[in-house]
């Protein structure tokens, strides 16, 4: 799993290569606690790169969306593809995530 970060006026894309599984967890969560250090607007994680996620990874989204909420950062997801969304319906999990077909609406979300 690859990560790089770019910012949009306040609001950071986390873009995600690979697969997010447990191999990802320390890597991801020193990214997003770096970002939040900053105290950012907003997060966007790039998800489409990502054609697999295990529980681990959910687990880990599941994290990383509270710890924005404690942070009082808004998160969106981009670019789910169609596994990863099946994937998010199976486990009912898509309720629980803002997230957006492109890239580009979820960084016009937060304006």
């Amino acid at each position: 799993m690859r990560v790089r970060t770019q910012d949009y006026n306040g609001v950071t894309v986390i873009e995600l290569q690979g697969e997010l599984d447990s191999d990802f967890v320390g890597l991801l969560q020193d990214t997003i606690t770096d970002i939040l250090a900053k105290h950012n607007a907003g997060i966007v994680l790039d998800m489409s790169a990502v054609g697999f996620v295990d529980s681990e990874g959910l687990e880990l989204l599941l994290w990383v969306r509270d710890y924005c909420n404690q942070n009082k950062t808004q998160l969106r997801l981009a670019g789910l593809d169609e596994n990863c969304t099946k994937i998010l319906e199976i486990t009912r999990l898509e309720n629980e995530f803002d997230h957006y077909a492109e890239l580009a609406e979820a960084v016009k979300s937060f304006v």
